[in-house]
């Protein structure tokens, strides 16, 4: 089975959130399936550092943007069992951010999207790869699935390729006028309510719901939530019309990535029988981030995107509330404005709050290492990683009743309490926070407690081989169910 995963970002190649390290980490667990041969397309920005390892296809393609004709080469490495594709424009990938400058989006992704889509299947005969699925995640790729149904539909090359969408977050659509349909190069009949029209223009979310033989998302409960309407961002009535072709697959996380016994980035490694390694990571960070090395002060974690889905606002909310009882490391980039407000809020509580206003992977490592109880207070969560991995590293998670943190967290307090792995806010507010962290010190303060909430969130398993499975099997029933169209 040929697969070919399809999207704008990938771990450890570029990254900006979530998405990156589900995208990298399933190209490996595909690339381990027997009989399975796993390649990932990937634009070639400019912080794709070029090694000794990246080879080029000799010769150049062409792609339709509009009525122009835009050249695309590639380059190429092998990755474990895998290779990775990079498609490379220096007009559209030849920049500083992958999707933004400090100006917002940037005003012509809807070309870079539609160029990076068609590429994909360019590339695919350019190399003469054929492939039996094609795995294209959320809206940068949401227009790969429509192409196959509709101007690739003749093309005897993809004749046998079916398509699967995963949406990693709604919220984010792709929604651009209806001068972007055309450019896309589709055909005007094609613009109905049933296919591409929504809301006079095109999304890219939705042509890659309606087109794809199957349209997942990241978790059990997030697709239930979708189907309700609840924070589906009016995508509702679409995911309801794919009808038994619309499931909930539970992410996972790079267990080799993710491993607090062999990880290289942080001062001891330890397991949940060796917790003195976890005390020597959270004064190795305290005393690289100047807060006061006391070992009983609760150290409090988050890494995270700095975006109003995320809840950084019920955080900044309840710094003052904790200050000289917790100490805070938060890293995160993202809204201006809540940048500001952290860095206020870390000038103002120095001894409480550290804000680190980057994208470091060494630092995420030691910053969940180091955590005693970690923060995800999420409006919506499709799945969520963060949780999974602050478990792992044995801080168990305050989180929101939302999305993948109710299929993954299970809460003190309640009737399971003795399995038990994190705390649940009551309300989704600064207030329902504020009680749920009050129950994660009141239990750290039990040692006896606290031991055996650490003891079960570093015994979840977290690895992606069920997940695996059930793509495998979904790749396997859309290819032996023969064309949607």
């Amino acid at each position: 089975m040929n697969i070919v995963l399809a999207a704008s970002e990938a771990f450890p190649f570029c990254k900006t959130g979530g998405l990156a390290d589900v995208v990298g980490a399933l190209t490996q667990d595909f690339s381990r399936v027997k009989g399975a041969k796993a390649v990932l397309f990937l634009p070639h920005y400019r912080n794709i550092k070029k090694t000794s390892s990246l080879k080029s296809v000799p010769g150049s393609f062409w792609v339709p943007v509009g009525t122009r004709l835009e050249s695309a080469k590639i380059s190429y490495l092998k990755w474990g069992n895998a290779l990775v594709f990079f498609i490379e424009n220096a007009k559209y990938f030849d920049r500083a951010e992958l999707y933004f400058d400090k100006n917002g989006d940037y005003g012509d992704n809807d070309e870079r999207f539609i160029f990076y889509s068609r590429a994909v299947l360019e590339a695919c005969k350019f190399i003469g790869l054929r492939p039996d699925i094609i795995h294209a995640h959320d809206w940068q790729a949401g227009l790969i699935p429509a192409y196959l149904s509709t101007v690739y539909k003749t093309d005897a090359f993809f004749t046998k390729t079916r398509c699967m969408y995963t949406l990693h977050n709604i919220a984010y659509q792709g929604y651009y006028p209806k001068d972007t349909f055309l450019k896309a190069g589709f055909y005007p009949a094609d613009f109905t309510s049933d296919k591409f029209e929504y809301w006079g223009g095109i999304s890219y979310l939705k042509a890659g719901i309606v087109f794809a033989d199957m349209v997942n998302t990241v978790s059990p409960t997030y697709a239930k939530e979708l189907l309700n309407g609840q924070n589906s961002f009016g995508m509702e009535g679409v995911l309801r019309g794919r009808g038994k072709d619309f499931l909930g697959i539970i992410n996972g996380i790079d267990l080799d990535v993710w491993d607090p016994q062999a990880d290289n980035l942080i001062a001891m490694g330890y397991d949940d029988e060796f917790l003195r390694g976890k005390t020597v990571n959270k004064t190795a960070l305290q005393e690289e981030t100047g807060l006061a090395k006391e070992e009983d002060t609760p150290l409090v974690g988050m890494v995270s995107r700095l975006a109003y889905q995320k809840g950084v606002d019920l955080v900044a909310n309840i710094i003052e509330q904790f200050a000289g009882r917790a100490q805070f490391v938060v890293q995160g980039k993202g809204d201006p404005k809540a940048e500001e407000v952290f860095r206020r809020l870390a000038y103002l509580y120095p001894k409480t709050l550290v804000f680190k206003p980057e994208l470091d992977e060494t630092l995420a490592h030691k910053i969940y290492a180091a955590s005693d109880i970690f923060l995800m207070p999420s409006r919506f969560e499709p799945c969520g990683l963060s949780q999974m991995i602050a478990m792992r590293y044995g801080a168990p998670p305050v989180v929101a009743q939302t999305g993948g943190l109710l299929d993954t967290v299970k809460p003190y307090g309640g009737p399971s309490s003795a399995e038990a792995t994190g705390f649940y806010m009551d309300t989704l507010d600064a207030q329902g926070l504020a009680g749920a962290l009050e129950r994660a010190l009141l239990a750290y303060e039990d040692k006896k407690t606290w031991r055996a909430l650490i003891a079960n969130a570093m015994a979840g398993n977290f690895s992606w081989e069920n997940s695996s499975k059930q793509y495998i099997k979904c790749f396997n029933d859309i290819i032996k169910r023969g064309p949607k169209w």
